[in-house]
């Protein structure tokens, strides 16, 4: 019988799906890398999320695993190189928290558009500061949403349908795609050049990381609100707080951080910086839609050799 590990923690419907599928899950979380190397070698298949990491040395150890689900999107924590190497196939679920992680983003800019959180503090505090947190209207603005698929795509429509204006940089968006979702396409300068509000739904790859910097900022609108809930790496944090310093940037809010768990960072203290701790995909919905997204991949591959959703399923 196959064997399944669940390294992280997932939703019952995880575990129960294997079962029902007749594999053997074990579930094991909230172990170190040198416990997940001395165990690694009994599994055929791994599910993860985002707390474990599975690196070159594990995978190397990782002597009868044959896929890995990763149970939400990013791939980051799977050496996927490796991973190919070895002939492991990678498969993510990407379409179970899209909805979490756009209606995310979209509270945060309204969070920003208002002071929300701060207005929040403030009054539980006791002090009454009507004045202090003057806010702006969506309606009428414009959002330049860069990165435009599975997530940019709802956090767009949600906009228009709060009459916004929605600029669209993408490089793999289609004419005929854009005009579907009813967005403008444009360069990534003239977004950033028109845009109110910028949220960025992008993964990391070399023409992303670090692409919230200096440079980039100074194209910008002044006062500009950034929101990112993608990935911490396409920020170079330094610039963006001189920016949100200096009132070129007029807020940030921020789900992701270029280090994780970020317990210290250079944002928090800060008054136009909102933060929340990696939460984007973080609703009981979405769990259990990737935990049983996951589950039902790895049967598939397992048991029938299907691949959804592969990463490297081109070179399996």
């Amino acid at each position: 019988m196959n064997k399944v590990l669940i390294a992280d923690k997932a939703d019952a419907i995880c575990e129960k799906v294997l079962r029902e599928k007749g594999l053997e899950p074990v579930v094991k979380t909230g172990m170190k890398p040198e416990e997940l190397k001395a165990c690694i070698a009994e599994f055929d298949a791994i599910i993860v999320r985002s707390a474990t990491t599975l690196t070159c040395d594990l995978l190397q150890a990782a002597t009868r695993l044959k896929a890995v689900a990763r149970a939400g999107s990013g791939v980051d924590n799977i050496d996927v190189p490796t991973c190919t190497s070895k002939k492991v196939l990678v498969m993510n679920t990407p379409f179970g928290n899209t909805v979490s992680t756009a209606e995310h983003a979209v509270a945060m800019m309204m969070a920003l558009a208002r002071h929300i959180p701060q207005a929040n503090a403030s009054t539980h505090a006791g002090k009454w500061e009507k004045k202090k947190f003057e806010g702006v209207e969506l309606t009428g603005k414009t959002l330049g949403v860069v990165g435009c698929g599975n997530i940019g795509a709802v956090v767009a429509d949600r906009a228009m349908g709060l009459k916004m204006k929605v600029l669209a940089y993408d490089p793999a968006l289609t004419t005929e795609r854009a005009r579907e979702l009813g967005v403008k396409m444009v360069g990534l300068d003239e977004l950033y050049q028109n845009s109110d509000f910028i949220t960025y739904h992008v993964v990391i790859v070399p023409a992303t990381k670090g692409m919230i910097n200096k440079a980039a900022i100074a194209k910008m609108k002044k006062g500009v609100r950034i929101i990112n809930c993608a990935r911490g790496g396409i920020m170079v944090e330094a610039d963006i707080k001189e920016a949100l310093q200096s009132g070129q940037i007029a807020g940030l809010a921020c789900d992701v951080y270029v280090k994780e768990p970020a317990t210290e960072h250079i944002f928090f203290g800060m008054e136009n910086v909102i933060a929340t701790p990696h939460i984007a995909a973080s609703t009981k919905d979405a769990q259990v839609t990737v935990a049983r997204q996951a589950a039902e991949q790895i049967a598939d591959y397992l048991l029938n050799g299907k691949k959804t959703h592969a990463i490297n399923g081109d070179k399996i």
